[in-house]
């Protein structure tokens, strides 16, 4: 499990294709500290099991099904990536669940600085709008941000100068994909009324009986 707290940018150092899929190398520092191999880390977002380490990098196998579910297969030499650690029983916990199994891609459809922070407009699939709420929680490349509002197929969340600062968000532009994952108790909430009205169960008389 993952925050959406990212612990500092890496550096794609080597991409390689393998049997069976893609082999990424990242460069990082701080990340690295305590890191095992076979550990998880989130890279975008995306949660991937480390193969092999050294002084000052580590490498990952992306399987063909995250190939086609995520943005990890566009990296190339030289991209930042964000990177978080799996969170541990006694961390403080910063943004939200994140399992790192990415819903979907979005496509970045606008970016717009204001005051004190910048707009991101964000199109996104109809599953994925269908489990955003405004105010809620979502994962972009990784990174916990708070829905600001939803409109047809795209929604926007603010980005603070920290997480500019901090992330590859910073170098977004207008047209780029990003991996998206929805919150985790609105997931299961949308899930469960999506089999209570299939199966007949949630009807008018039922939610009143419920109190609504």
């Amino acid at each position: 499990m993952f925050t959406g707290i990212v612990v500092e940018t890496g550096v794609v150092r080597a991409v390689q294709r393998i049997r069976g899929g893609l082999g990424l190398t990242v460069a990082a520092e701080r990340a690295l500290r305590g890191l095992q191999t076979g550990d998880s880390i989130a890279i975008d977002g995306v949660c991937q099991t480390v193969v092999a380490l050294g002084d000052d990098i580590f490498s990952v196998q992306v399987l063909p099904e995250t190939l086609g579910r995520t943005t990890l297969g566009r990296r190339r030499r030289g991209d930042r990536v964000n990177l978080e650690l799996a969170v541990a029983p006694d961390d403080r916990f910063g943004g939200h669940l994140i399992t790192g199994h990415v819903d979907g891609l979005g496509i970045v459809r606008a970016r717009r600085p204001r005051t004190g922070d910048t707009i991101l407009k964000i199109g996104a699939p109809a599953g994925i709008m269908a489990q955003l709420v405004e105010r809620g929680s979502v994962a972009v490349d990784g990174v916990s941000l708070t829905v600001v509002s939803l409109s047809g197929s795209t929604f926007t969340v603010a980005l603070i100068p920290h997480t500019l600062q901090n992330t590859t968000l910073a170098g977004i532009k207008v047209g780029d994909r990003v991996n998206l994952e929805t919150d985790l108790i609105v997931k299961a909430v949308h899930r469960w009324l999506d089999r209570a009205r299939s199966s007949g169960e949630l009807t008018k008389d039922r939610l009143r009986q419920l109190g609504f």
